[in-house]
């Protein structure tokens, strides 16, 4: 039904504008038929200006000049055609001229004419003397002031032939002398002339210098590049590039911002220069001028810009329109040229100036609360250097006297930074008649802000306003709509935007002073930008070759925060800058890296940094203003250098030193930037300026932005367990009762686990997030929802979940026992994943000892998975078992493992052979922890065994009895002192094993017939390759048997291994093993 009603509403609107319209279109609209024109004519000629126009008579016809009203007089009269007749014109009535026609309607202006008188002409600047080699290049120029000449030359008073293609003189009076040869001395002098004058310039020698011999080779120099030119459209423009050089250089052309150059209309003139008739806007930008060396590639360039001057044009013209009283109005005028134009507003031919009801701001005129007065004609007159155009509108207001009252109890609602809730009653009168509502707001600070107005219908009393500027004030007024016409407005209501993060961050300047410092500047964001008060910037900077970031952060007390010097840095390094803004919501995103090399250390003195400023003209344009610092050094010129942000660098521009300013042009719209500057001189290029700018976007329909609901803020983490993290937050500064839900988003803060990240989902401002990994750090951010809209997420919080104790004890506990009183025990990680372990405990103790409770205590980092249990008592057995440990807790303890320790043996005997499993390790006596004395024994054993073994060898080699029986001898005397030197170290020397001993030698060579002694050197390796056993010597004996095996090697195995050794008596090769 509502809908119905509301359709309805809709036609009766779209009826009253058409009827509205209708009468617009009826009124006997009052135009110009004929507008003057400029013009040009010397002085004491007759000039006629014509203005006619046509509408409801009667039209009265009135002139003025320079915006005032123009006196009549014999000489200067209005005809009866509406013309302006000025005879006999003369300097003083140069201006600019235009007729206001007026009816019973109203009035209205025509278009700005020139009338320009020409005059006598008048030297700007003479012809010079100048002193060439033979056969080098000649210049001269003249130059004129007043209305446009045409310039020729003479030499000694006679015309100059141009029938070579030596000679050639420019269109702006500029006379090129190539390969000047003896009879081209003499006296030059120019002559210009117009419809006015004729005047003849000073006269100037050429003095011709012989050649003493052939021209010396030299690189291509230009004498005379472009200079920066301005012209007004279709007018010629001369680009100048005369250039020298042995032999004779090229000259090219092209344009900085790469693009072609007009080849239909432009020529080259004379020797490379460049001539552009009837020039377009298009032709503006930057040229250079390249001479090269003929088949080398030596060249010099130098660079001119062209600016071309447009007279304006409209790109939106203001319509006619037809408004209830109380109504609003708005006008819009939108134009382009060179330079940009000045907009200006007139009613009734009358220059507007802002009031309470009638505001002007850009290009747009607004006239609320309309009266009966407002009824009149509006022109838009957008003028510049070249011109003006007018366009006319009409407002006719419309009364009724059966409206509504206005709505009433209107209040409002921050809801974000950038949307206001707005809500009111109905009127108290015809409320029944209402068919729509009208909304208008506009800042409350500040003169000429624009009105905004917002059109609902009649089934509603809020709405969002949105697209305003965070931290603002607004003030709003409704008012009510019925077919006959508005109600009048409501009462006025001011509300404030909240604050928000900065939109963007200011750009950066860089200047180096010196080679270790960069002074970093900037100018404070504008209001629009920075969202509410900047309360600090955040700095950061790093080398190109290093990620280590430094950052500082400057807390802004005021507005004067504007530079920073970064002191203490590498000369000739490259470094990248970049800032953050904040307000009291949050930081701002960083801007993009910004790079500065600083400069060499250098004891010559090079020209510091010049000031740099820029300042954008257009969508396509920069200005570029500079300032030398004070120095000792002389300058000897500019270098300049742009590029877009993210692209290599362009070329690089050399300015005269008496430049201060450049205009750089054809960039494109809405791009960033790279200006960089220096002064050079003598002794080398000087510190280098470098700012960025970024181009603002062409006029273009403006885009709505949608209303956006601010992120929740003060988010913050906190653990509850290592898998559980209880997140909470505010909710934003506004007060609207409809409900809200949240949305939660989390995962692991690695780039790698973008798969990980989980949601949420809540109404409350708190949730309790599990199943995390413990030890993790997690990446947290949170949205709001309401009414179908959505926050952007909020800043994100980062909070690692804390360390898990171990839950599980480790596994596969081993205890061996390696010697007398030693045991070696091992085991393997807890099996629990993502556990963090930090260190192990030990406890062993003997069977009673540990019934008890009295345990001894081992612990070991968590990289060691290994312990000795030392100084254990002979016959007993103990019980082991290990626990992890890290800073959260212990944990539990593993089962508990018995070792049983072997009854030591008698001192003083020799070892023998046993069936016994402790035999299985008798061997291993001398094994680590060895002092000093032990190891003396142990060099002595080894030289001894070491002789044995080569006795051994040089015996089995001669295999004579001789030999045999003296061996044996000598293996007597060796056996004593082996022997002696083992019974001193076998209670000495202790050994640290480990997890998986094996030994290096499983078989034995004995060489049974001569009973001689072997070296066995049993070796064992961890499974990590260590070699942990040291040598010991055993003595072998024809009538008794010590068998070895490898620790843990079954008894059966040793008992045949011993079996074959004693059934073969022949002999065995002798191995020795390191």
């Amino acid at each position: 039904m509502g809908s119905v009603k509301w359709k309805t509403h809709q036609r009766l609107l779209i009826l009253l504008w058409v009827l509205s319209f209708s009468g617009v279109l009826g009124f006997s609209e009052l135009s110009f038929t004929v507008q003057p024109q400029d013009v040009s004519a010397p002085r004491g000629q007759l000039v006629m200006l014509d203005c006619q126009a046509q509408g409801e008579s009667p039209i009265a016809v009135r002139w003025r000049t320079d915006g005032l009203q123009l006196q009549e007089s014999v000489r200067v009269r209005v005809l009866s055609n509406g013309s302006l007749c000025i005879s006999s014109v003369r300097s003083s009535d140069e201006g600019f001229y235009q007729c206001l026609v007026q009816n019973t309607y109203g009035a209205i202006l025509s278009q700005r004419a020139s009338l320009t008188v020409s005059d006598v002409l008048l030297f700007v600047s003479h012809p010079v003397p100048v002193e060439v080699t033979l056969g080098s290049m000649a210049r001269f120029s003249c130059a004129v002031s007043g209305s446009p000449a045409l310039i020729r030359w003479e030499r000694n008073q006679r015309s100059l032939p141009l029938d070579s293609d030596r000679i050639t003189v420019l269109p702006n009076g500029v006379l090129h002398i190539r390969d000047v040869t003896m009879k081209d001395a003499g006296n030059y002098r120019c002559f210009a002339t117009n419809t006015a004058s004729r005047v003849t310039s000073r006269e100037a020698e050429l003095s011709i210098i012989p050649a003493s011999g052939p021209r010396p080779l030299m690189k291509p120099h230009i004498i005379a590049g472009p200079q920066n030119i301005s012209a007004g459209l279709h007018q010629s423009v001369v680009l100048e590039c005369l250039a020298e050089g042995n032999p004779r250089p090229l000259v090219s052309w092209s344009r900085a911002d790469s693009k072609p150059i007009d080849v239909f209309g432009a020529r080259v003139l004379g020797n490379g220069n460049l001539v552009i008739s009837a020039v377009k806007a298009q032709h503006s930008g930057t040229y250079l001028c390249r001479a090269t060396t003929p088949g080398t590639r030596n060249y010099t360039i130098a660079a001119g810009n062209l600016t071309v001057l447009v007279p304006p044009s409209l790109l939106e013209r203001p319509e006619s329109q037809t408004r209830p009283r109380a109504g609003t109005a708005r006008f819009s005028c939108r134009a382009e040229g060179t330079p940009a134009p000045h907009i200006t507003w007139f009613k009734n031919g009358q220059v507007i100036h802002s009031n309470g009801r009638t505001k002007m701001y850009n290009s747009k005129l607004v006239i609320t609360q309309i009266i009966p007065e407002d009824d009149a004609f509006y022109q838009c007159q957008a003028e510049n250097s070249q011109g003006s155009v007018v366009s006319t509108s009409r407002l006719i207001v419309v009364l009724s006297e059966d409206r509504p009252s206005a709505p009433r109890n209107v209040h409002a609602e921050t809801i974000s930074s950038s949307a206001i809730l707005l809500a009111w009653e109905r009127p108290q009168y015809n409320a029944d008649k209402v068919i729509a509502y009208s909304i208008h707001y506009m800042k409350s600070e500040g003169l000429n802000n624009e009105e905004y107005q917002a059109v609902i219908g009649n089934d509603t009393t809020s709405h969002i306003v949105d697209d305003l500027e965070p931290a603002r004030n607004y003030t709003f007024y409704i008012v009510a709509y019925m077919p006959m016409g508005a109600s009048r407005m409501s009462e006025q209501v001011t509300q404030h935007t909240l604050e928000d993060v900065p939109l963007r961050t200011p750009e950066l300047s860089l200047t180096s002073r010196s080679p270790t410092d960069i002074l970093v500047s900037w100018q404070p964001l504008s209001p629009k930008l920075s969202r509410g008060r900047v309360s600090a910037y955040r700095l950061s900077h790093r080398t190109a070759s290093d990620d280590s970031l430094t950052s500082v952060e400057l807390p802004v007390p005021g507005q004067n925060c504007t530079r920073f010097l970064l002191q203490g840095l590498r000369p000739d390094t490259i470094y990248l800058i970049r800032m953050s803004a904040s307000t009291r919501v949050g930081w701002s995103q960083p801007s993009a890296w910004s790079s500065h090399r600083t400069p060499k250390t250098s004891s010559a003195t090079v020209p510091p940094a010049p000031n740099l400023e820029l300042e954008p003209l257009n969508c396509t344009s920069v200005a570029i203003r500079w300032h030398p610092t004070p120095s000792d050094a002389v300058i000897q010129g500019f270098k300049l250098g742009f590029h877009p942000d993210g692209q290599s660098e362009g070329p690089v521009l050399q300015l005269p030193p008496q430049h201060h300013q450049h205009s750089i042009t054809g960039l494109n719209p809405r791009v960033k930037y790279h200006v960089k500057l220096l002064a050079f001189s003598a002794n080398g290029d000087g510190y280098q300026a470098h700012q960025t700018v970024n181009t603002p976007g062409c006029p273009s329909a403006p885009n709505r932005r949608l209303a956006a609901l601010p992120p929740p803020d003060r988010v913050q983490a906190a653990a509850r367990s290592p898998s559980v993290v209880s997140l909470s937050w505010g909710r934003p500064a506004f007060s609207s009762g409809n409900s809200v839900s949240y949305s939660v988003r989390y995962g692991p803060a690695s780039p790698s686990a973008a798969d990980s990240v989980r949601y949420a989902q809540t109404t409350e401002q708190t949730v309790t997030v599990s199943g995390l990994r413990p030890n993790t750090r997690y990446e947290f951010a949170v949205r709001l929802h309401m009414d179908q809209m959505s926050s952007p997420w909020s800043a994100s919080v980062y909070h690692r979940t804390p360390l898990e104790a171990p839950g599980s004890p480790p596994q596969a506990v081993r205890a061996t026992l390696i010697e007398d009183g030693t045991a070696l025990v091992s085991w393997d990680p807890p099996d629990q994943p993502d556990l963090c372990v930090t260190h192990y405990t030990v406890l062993y103790a003997s069977h009673s000892a540990g019934s008890a409770g009295e345990w001894q205590v081992l612990q070991r980092e968590a990289v060691n998975t290994m312990a000795l249990l030392e100084k254990l008592e002979s016959g007993s057995v103990y019980l082991v078992k290990i626990s992890a440990s890290n800073p959260a807790g212990d944990g539990p303890f593993s089962g508990t493992v018995e070792l049983r320790v072997r009854t030591r043996a008698q001192p003083g005997k020799t070892p023998r052979h046993t069936d016994s499993h402790a035999d299985s390790t008798a061997f291993m006596d001398g094994l680590y922890l060895m002092d000093e004395k032990s190891m003396m024994g142990i060099v002595v054993g080894v030289c001894i065994a070491l002789s044995c073994i080569i006795l051994c060898i040089f015996i089995l080699l001669t295999k004579s009895e001789t030999r045999k029986a003296a061996s044996s001898k000598m293996i007597g005397q060796v056996r004593n002192e082996v022997m002696h030197s083992d019974a001193s170290s076998a209670n000495q020397q202790q050994a640290e094993a480990t997890e998986g001993l094996r030994p290096m030698m499983r078989t034995h060579f004995l060489d049974t017939k001569v009973r001689i002694c072997l070296l066995y050197l049993p070796m064992y390796l961890t499974t990590d390759d260590r070699v942990l056993a040291v040598a010991k010597t055993v003595l072998r004996y024809e009538d008794e048997q010590i068998l070895f095996r490898p620790l843990g090697e079954p008894e059966s195995s040793q008992s045949s291994a011993a079996d074959s050794g004693t059934e073969d008596k022949q002999d065995v090769p002798v191995t020795h093993v390191m």
